[in-house]
């Protein structure tokens, strides 16, 4: 996943701290910036320790490895021993783009159901907790009343954007102001929109509800800056957070598992007697700075920042000299990569995928959004399987028990070393989910099912929807066209002016036909079920 992008300089922005208030009287954080740090280039290694050391996080010995006493160990001669807290910290939920104003959405996150709606009365988005304190029956398959509230169908109560009850049909009005009750409330979430993106905090306990001023969510200014091209999706996927992450952090796998999808430089070793077809070889990466907070990763081809618990992504620029030769005047290009990993459930995971650039921006004015999901959901489906059966795996010889499974000899793992090492440091080993327990994995569903498209992304992102939909119609139109030039060929017979009309006419009626079966094909596996056999690649 990482070669989706060239990173060869460093840009990098500093992560706030996760530790939640304890007491609600802490300074707010800054909002987050690439540019806030780094305006001019430095060399990589006064970067990396710069942003790091400027927001309090120490640095560390060179790569991780698995041991506590081993030098690339990420937690070595750190004082933040205190344990992560995931259920103090800002969590994407939905990208603003696939949010509809006219219904309410269902949506999971660190195992909370929660229901996304639109308050139209304050102008906007409100995260509840997906029950109804009448019956609890999900909001979240409810609807907007007329006034703008949202209201559970199945008895029709009605709450405004506080989460107070509003209405109460089976309540006469000569009675009690039974609405009024506090038990009559819906549980609310502070949530917030920031770059694009709706966040909530994942607790509804009134000393959170002012949460804001005190900690946002991580912020990107690029993701705001127009100048910069912003491809933005979402996908959800059969296996957990845990996996999802590393993966993500893994670009040695990428001309294996993506061969024939992703295009990657080819890698030569001098001296080296053998090399594979696929082009794969040693991948430096360094762990230059870690802490509860994440960790800074040195590629040789960029730099990358984890910023626990969903934020993962690359910045890089690339120069090239403008029509002077003054360096002062050369333009920069750059490309960010960004991943926003939702833990779901256990062995259920969901990503928010941004690709920029703010260069050859041209170009996006000629393909659709879910143009370009076409690619990326087979990027994400093509390895899908192995890590769903991975995950079982892992689970099966205990989560604690990673680095006694796995052998992990060269530094092209040190990224997913280091997260280990930090999920083994801050979180016993695995996302603290409270009382579900991650040990208990759901079970294996068919290979159709576990790749799905439609329901794990298509329903959820509204290009795609649209793309399916004139797809569809198109193919329809087709179908429709080829039965009437067929038509008119049997209606007119002999009475066509020549032989070669004729023949015109019916090859156009079979071309039609042959078109709207391969845009079928085409429908199905782009937006259905797309297989990939790793054999024959």
């Amino acid at each position: 996943m990482l070669s989706l992008i060239t990173l060869p300089s460093p840009r990098l922005f500093p992560t706030p701290s996760p530790s939640p208030p304890k007491t609600l009287n802490p300074k707010p954080s800054p909002p987050l910036s690439l540019h806030h740090h780094l305006r001019r280039h430095r060399s990589p290694a006064r970067t990396a320790t710069t942003v790091l050391r400027s927001h309090g996080l120490s640095s560390a010995p060179s790569p991780a490895l698995s041991d506590a006493s081993d030098p690339f160990d990420i937690g070595a001669g750190q004082g933040d021993d205190a344990k992560f807290d995931w259920y103090a910290q800002w969590y994407p939920v939905a990208p603003l783009c696939d949010l509809d104003k006219r219904a309410p959405h269902a949506k999971t996150v660190m195992g909370l159901d929660v229901v996304v709606w639109w308050d139209r009365a304050e102008g906007r988005w409100q995260v509840f907790d997906d029950r109804c304190p009448h019956r609890l029956a999900p909001l979240s398959e409810g609807r907007i009343d007329p006034r703008g509230r949202l209201q559970c169908v199945y008895h029709g109560w009605c709450f405004d954007g506080s989460g107070n009850c509003k209405y109460i049909p089976q309540a006469p009005s000569s009675g009690p102001q039974v609405h009024l009750n506090s038990k009559a409330c819906a549980a609310v979430y502070p949530s917030v929109v920031q770059n694009k993106v709706l966040w909530f905090w994942p607790s509804t306990d009134p000393q959170y509800k002012d949460i804001l001023e005190m900690k946002r969510p991580p912020y990107i200014e690029e993701l705001d800056d127009p100048s910069y091209t912003c491809s933005m999706g979402i996908r959800e996927l059969q296996y957990g957070y845990e996996v999802l992450i590393e993966n993500l952090m893994d670009p040695a796998h990428v001309p294996y598992a993506h061969r024939g999808i992703m295009r990657t430089r080819r890698r030569v070793e001098p001296g080296r007697a053998e090399a594979d077809r696929e082009g794969g070889g040693p991948i430096d990466i360094t762990i230059t700075e870690s802490s509860k907070s994440g960790f800074l990763a040195n590629l040789e081809f960029g730099y990358f920042k984890f910023a626990a618990p969903c934020l993962f992504y690359g910045a890089g620029t690339i120069s090239r000299s403008a029509s002077s030769r003054n360096v002062q005047e050369q333009r920069l290009k750059r490309s960010l990569l960004i991943f926003m990993c939702i833990p779901v459930s256990p062995g259920r995971s969901r990503l928010i995928f941004v690709l920029q650039r703010n260069f050859a921006v041209w170009i996006e004015l000629f393909f659709r959004r879910w143009m370009r999901h076409v690619g990326q959901n087979l990027i994400l489906d093509s390895d899908h399987y192995l890590l769903h059966v991975e995950e079982r795996k892992i689970a099966k010889v205990g989560f604690s028990n990673w680095f006694k499974a796995c052998y992990v000899p060269t530094k092209s793992d040190a990224m997913v070393i280091a997260f280990r090492n930090w999920l083994r440091k801050y979180s016993n080993n695995q996302v603290d989910w409270g009382n579900m327990s991650s040990e208990q994995l759901p079970p294996t569903p068919p290979r159709e099912q576990l790749m799905d498209r439609y329901w794990s992304h298509v329903v959820q992102c509204s290009s795609c929807r649209g793309g399916l939909k004139f797809l569809k119609a198109l193919e329809f139109s087709l179908q429709v066209l080829s039965l009437a030039l067929i038509g008119i060929v049997a209606a007119a017979g002999h009475s066509l002016t020549s032989a070669t009309t004729r023949n015109s006419v019916v090859s156009a009626a079979v071309l039609c036909f042959v078109a709207s079966r391969w845009l079928s094909h085409f429908i199905y596996k782009t937006f259905y079920f797309h297989d990939y056999n790793h054999a024959f690649k």
